[in-house]
C-alpha cells in the first residue's frame, strides 16, 4: 500500500507542478535589486539560526540575523522614499504640462489603497445621525419594521412533486468498523470520488481494490485539499 501511494502521490504532485507551476512571489516594484539581495542574505542568516547546534553558534547567528534585518529595513525605507519622491516629481511635471491622465494615475499611486468611507446612518427624514446610541436605536427600529411585516394576502402555492427527483442520494461507505478502530462512518467527498475514478482509468486497474481502501481515500483527500471527512479521534491521530 505504501509503495502504491507514493507512486500515485508523486504522479499527482509532478503533474500539478508541471501544469500549474508554483506560486510566484512578486515583490513591490519600487524595491531595488540591492535590497532583494539583502533579503536573500537575511534568509540565509535565518536558516543559520535554525541549523545551529550549540548555544554559542545560535547566539552568534541571531546577532548576525538581527544586523541583517536592520539593514533590510533601512534599505526598504530608502527605496520607498526614493519611489515616493519620483512619483511626486512626475505628478508635478504632469500638472505643469496639463497631462491629466498621468497626473491622475500618479496621484492614485501616491494615495495608496482606497477604502470607501463609512456611510452615515440616517433617520426616516433622511437626516444623518451622529450620536452612536441614536444610530443603534435607528438600526433596531429599521430591523423591526423590516421583519415585522404582515403576511402576504395571496401566498404562492407550490405543488409538491408527484415523483422523487432523479438524484442518487445513496451514501458511499468505505472500510469496516468491525475491528473497532473506527468509531465513525467516513463519508467521501465528491472530489475524492472523481479523482478515484480518474486514477482507476489512468492506471488501468492495476492496483485492484487499493483505491477503495479508507487509507487511500484519507491520503487522497489531504493531497487534494478536500479533507472534510468525519474521522474518529483515534484514526485522525494515527499517521501512517
Amino acid at each position: 500500500m505504501e509503495d502504491n501511494w507514493k507512486s500515485i502521490k508523486e504522479a499527482l504532485t509532478s503533474t500539478c507542478q508541471e501544469a500549474l507551476s508554483l506560486k510566484k512571489h512578486r515583490h513591490k516594484e519600487w524595491i531595488s535589486i540591492e535590497t532583494l539581495d539583502q533579503i536573500k542574505e537575511r534568509k540565509i542568516k535565518k536558516t543559520a539560526i535554525n541549523n545551529s547546534r550549540t548555544r554559542a553558534e545560535k547566539v552568534q547567528a541571531q546577532a548576525e540575523y538581527t544586523e541583517a534585518n536592520k539593514q533590510v529595513k533601512r534599505s526598504i525605507r530608502t527605496d520607498k522614499k526614493k519611489y515616493v519622491e519620483e512619483l511626486a516629481t512626475t505628478a508635478e511635471k504632469a500638472a505643469r504640462e496639463g497631462n491629466m491622465k498621468q497626473l491622475y494615475d500618479t496621484t492614485k499611486k501616491l494615495s495608496g489603497k482606497y477604502s470607501k468611507p463609512e456611510r452615515p446612518v440616517k433617520d426616516k427624514e433622511g437626516k444623518p445621525i451622529t450620536e452612536i446610541q441614536q444610530q443603534r436605536d435607528r438600526w433596531v427600529e429599521y430591523i423591526e419594521e423590516l421583519l415585522n411585516r404582515p403576511a402576504p394576502m395571496n401566498p404562492p402555492y407550490i405543488e409538491a412533486a408527484h415523483t422523487d427527483l432523479p438524484i442518487d442520494t445513496k451514501l458511499q461507505y468505505y472500510g469496516s468498523s468491525s475491528n473497532n478502530q473506527l468509531s465513525g462512518t467516513r463519508h467521501c467527498t465528491s472530489t475524492s470520488l472523481i479523482m478515484k475514478r480518474h486514477l482507476t482509468v489512468w492506471t488501468g486497474g492495476r492496483y485492484g481494490n487499493f483505491f477503495d481502501t479508507t487509507e487511500f481515500l484519507r491520503r487522497l483527500s489531504i493531497l487534494s485539499g478536500t479533507h472534510v471527512m468525519d474521522y474518529s479521534a483515534k484514526s485522525c491521530m494515527e499517521d501512517s
